[in-house]
């Protein structure tokens, strides 16, 4: 069998893949999501068996690392059996690839419920998108979740043997004053923080101008009170990180606005829909549903991979500020691509 791997046009290798099982979620995060969401019909959504069979013809070509991601992955129906079906790749061996990792992002509303399950098919760290600790603005940020359930599946996760990063976007005049607390709450919990900058992706009904902030201004002020030392540390993802001497915890920083992190990408994103993008912050996509509904053979799917892959851009566009008509504008919610 051919397990030939994936190059770009610029000979950076394709080892992890981000893979959305679902568009839908319980929450409403102001910089992912519009308030009033039309969500896609079933017929549109990969079944879960059309996503084990993608994802596992990625893993034959050299992926290493497996997230799962939404909209909210824990919402939809019988997922634990694609994490079961997954964690089956984790360390496979007698020259066989094999995935070195198999990763969850999640809000954590429904983690208390799973944690232990997760553990149990291979999953060892979790990412929880959390961004304040204050009940009545957390309630304003996700415009429907609930602080108390996020804490007790972060709690859950921990209780099972789950590494837990915590990613915070930081939004200036939303939750710019409570770096300092996360850190030091992330040191109590034994659990890592990353700050996200906010990108401009989709309409949420927010003005992500005026919330922007660059984390580079944050840095420097958090460095005023914490040492920050850095890491050669990686995840196989975008962020930078530092340790924190005070608390002896790591640091992340994800900077797509003020510093890309373009140069050594080795991601694509498979969306729940088969649409398959090689940038983030580029519109173009692959369709991968067509083919695959059409019979096409796993040969024939990843002719369609490898071109795709050979078209991914050297970096992406962001800029805050676009207008509605700028053809460079990316225009769909984080929630349809995955997070």
């Amino acid at each position: 069998m051919d397990h030939t791997p994936l190059p770009d046009s610029y000979g950076r290798l394709l080892t992890y893949l981000r893979v959305s099982v679902t568009d839908r979620c319980d929450m409403r995060c102001i910089y992912c999501m519009a308030e009033d969401m039309t969500f896609l019909p079933k017929a549109e959504i990969l079944s879960l068996t059309e996503l084990e069979r993608l994802c596992t013809s990625f893993i034959r070509h050299g992926v290493r690392r497996l997230r799962v991601t939404g909209g909210e992955p824990l919402v939809r129906r019988d997922v634990m059996s694609f994490f079961r079906e997954m964690g089956g790749w984790l360390g496979q061996t007698d020259g066989q690839p094999g995935l070195d990792e198999l990763t969850l992002t999640t809000n954590a509303s429904r983690l208390a419920e799973f944690a232990d399950d997760l553990h149990a098919c291979g999953v060892r760290r979790v990412n929880v998108s959390l961004d304040s600790l204050e009940p009545a603005r957390f309630a304003r940020i996700t415009r429907r979740g609930n602080l108390a359930r996020t804490l007790d599946g972060i709690r859950a996760a921990r209780a099972a043997g789950l590494a837990v990063r915590i990613n915070t976007v930081a939004m200036a005049g939303v939750n710019a004053d409570e770096f300092d607390g996360l850190i030091a709450w992330c040191g109590e919990i034994g659990a890592d923080l990353c700050l996200i900058e906010t990108m401009p992706m989709g309409e949420t009904g927010e003005d992500r101008t005026d919330h922007y902030l660059p984390l580079s201004d944050v840095r420097r002020r958090l460095e005023q009170r914490w040492t920050l030392e850095p890491l050669p540390y990686r995840t196989g993802g975008p962020a930078r990180y530092a340790r924190i001497a005070q608390t002896g915890r790591r640091i992340g920083f994800i900077t797509p606005m003020t510093h890309n992190f373009c140069e050594s990408c080795n991601r694509v994103r498979l969306s729940c829909t088969g649409r398959l993008y090689t940038c983030l912050g580029h519109e173009g996509s692959t369709d991968l549903r067509g083919p695959l509904r059409a019979g096409a053979d796993d040969g024939e799917m990843m002719e369609h991979v490898r071109a795709a892959i050979l078209r991914k851009p050297r970096g992406h566009d962001f800029l805050i500020g676009r207008s509605a008509d700028d053809p460079a504008r990316v225009t769909r919610h984080m929630s349809v691509t995955g997070g």
